[in-house]
């Protein structure tokens, strides 16, 4: 009987203390957060956003330095004092913000975005942070044509891409026809010069427009789902992080704090004691340096690819030629910004952390290589074949014919092809906007989202470019003059 008390006296407490583990070891398991742990470790949290949606985020001078403001910013610097990090702001296209986000690139997404069906089957989202009314624009002249949901069969209706504008449009405005872009600034560009006649867009947004351009008006339309709720983007299985969030989320809306977030942020925006050139030449000339060195290192990078391809298609191997076939074909024959996507979120998915300027040089340099290959391999079988006879006859390998008697007068013959290489790739490094790299595209789109000036941004780019380009082509056709004087 002793010995039996005796047990029960031993056995009793350690079963009662594991009833008590086991539901703590469980809620630890539930609680696993690897995106939480990943930015304590790191002491930063990088948040991924589309800076030309006023007054959600734009650019604004502070201070005399060029910095991303707006009340989403306030609401992403408020979730990283909460957690103990930095900030730290991740500028992309707002078509690339959920990619970045599932391959890692950026650990939150707070840019203005809506809860859709579609977007939760590949993300999570916070608590609403703020809901706000969706408003139709249109040109003064026509603000009596359009004055319910019904008034907009075979109406051409701008909207960004990707948004809950596009959804109405398609939804409710009875036969019209969505037109669909990437930026809200080029939404009004197509409204203003009358490629659209009207525009969906969220309300504070539409009201910052229709306060600076005179002719745009709101149209008297309701929308049945015309209210968007607006929150934070974040991976999927984050549960301590989106705790987090909405914990600040909460504080915001206890304490009142969104509503002097969006007093700054409307202060900022409409704040001008400057005038447009010298508030925005910084811009420019930041996205030229950034267009320059995209162009230079993608083809240096393409040449020295270029050339090592045009050997492999001449020689003598069948496999060695096929295999540089495969790949020329290849990137020839895809977009420029499929190759892109696939440089920047395909390093993302390999755990490789590049950033945005290596991964617009890479793809760039990757792209070229496989049209100078063509250019140089032309330029190649364009020498008399007597000329390589020649030099192995006076005791040259292979190698040395090359380097020294074909090389040089196939560079002299595609010196013009390459230039115009150069040309195109300067041209082309705009699609890289789309990934963040800040070159000339990049930065119109900054400006005209700060400025609220939808086309005059794009027509100083357009100077640019042409002042870029006539200047390289000059400089080119002074090198191949004076390599023609040895003729």
């Amino acid at each position: 009987m002793n010995k039996m008390k005796k047990f029960w006296l031993f056995v009793l407490p350690v079963f009662l203390l594991l009833i008590q583990f086991i539901p703590l070891t469980t809620v630890l398991a539930e609680t696993t957060d690897p995106y939480y742990e990943k930015i304590q470790q790191k002491g930063e949290l990088v948040v991924g956003l589309s800076a030309d949606y006023a007054p959600y985020e734009f650019h604004a001078e502070i201070d005399g330095k060029d910095t991303i403001v707006g009340f989403d910013i306030s609401i992403a610097q408020k979730i990283a004092d909460d957690m103990g990090v930095k900030l730290h702001i991740e500028e992309l296209g707002f078509d690339a913000l959920l990619g970045a986000l599932k391959t890692g690139k950026i650990d939150l997404i707070i840019s203005g975005m809506a809860v859709t069906e579609e977007r939760l089957k590949e993300v999570d989202f916070s608590d609403t942070y703020m809901t706000m009314k969706q408003r139709v624009i249109v040109r003064k002249d026509d603000a009596d044509k359009y004055q319910s949901t019904l008034d907009f069969d075979g109406v051409p209706v701008g909207v960004q891409k990707q948004t809950t504008q596009e959804a109405l449009a398609q939804n409710e405005l009875v036969g019209s026809i969505p037109t669909s872009l990437q930026k809200i600034p080029d939404v009004i560009m197509n409204l203003k010069n009358k490629k659209i006649d009207a525009a969906i867009l969220e309300g504070p947004v539409a009201e910052a427009y229709v306060d600076r351009n005179s002719d745009l008006v709101f149209a008297d339309v309701e929308f049945k789902d015309g209210n968007k709720d607006t929150a934070v983007a974040v991976p999927k299985n984050a549960p301590v992080l989106l705790e987090s969030i909405n914990t600040s989320i909460k504080e915001i809306k206890d304490q009142g704090l969104l509503e002097a977030y969006k007093k700054e942020a409307n202060e900022l925006m409409f704040h001008d004691e400057q005038g447009f050139f010298a508030k925005y030449y910084k811009f420019y000339v930041n996205g030229a340096g950034y267009t320059i060195f995209l162009a230079f290192i993608g083809v240096l990078f393409g040449t020295i690819l270029g050339a090592f391809l045009a050997l492999m298609k001449l020689a003598k191997s069948k496999f060695v030629r096929i295999l540089a076939t495969i790949y020329i074909e290849y990137v020839r024959g895809t977009p420029l910004l499929v190759q892109i996507f696939i440089v920047y979120f395909g390093t993302g998915i390999l755990g490789i952390d590049m950033s945005r300027l290596a991964a617009g040089c890479i793809a760039l340099a990757l792209n070229s290589g496989a049209y100078v290959a063509e250019i140089i391999r032309a330029g190649i079988t364009a020498v008399n074949k007597g000329q390589l006879e020649a030099a192995r006859s006076l005791g040259m390998n292979q190698a040395q014919a090359m380097r020294f008697i074909i090389f040089p007068q196939a560079i002299k013959n595609i010196l013009p092809a390459l230039g115009n290489e150069f040309v195109t790739v300067i041209k082309e490094s705009s699609v890289v906007s789309v990934i963040g790299v800040s070159e000339l595209i990049f930065q119109a789109g900054n400006v005209q989202g700060a400025s609220f000036k939808p086309f005059l941004p794009y027509v100083i780019v357009s100077l640019i470019y042409f002042v870029l380009t006539f200047t390289l082509s000059r400089l080119l056709g002074v090198a191949e003059r004076r390599m023609s004087t040895s003729d």
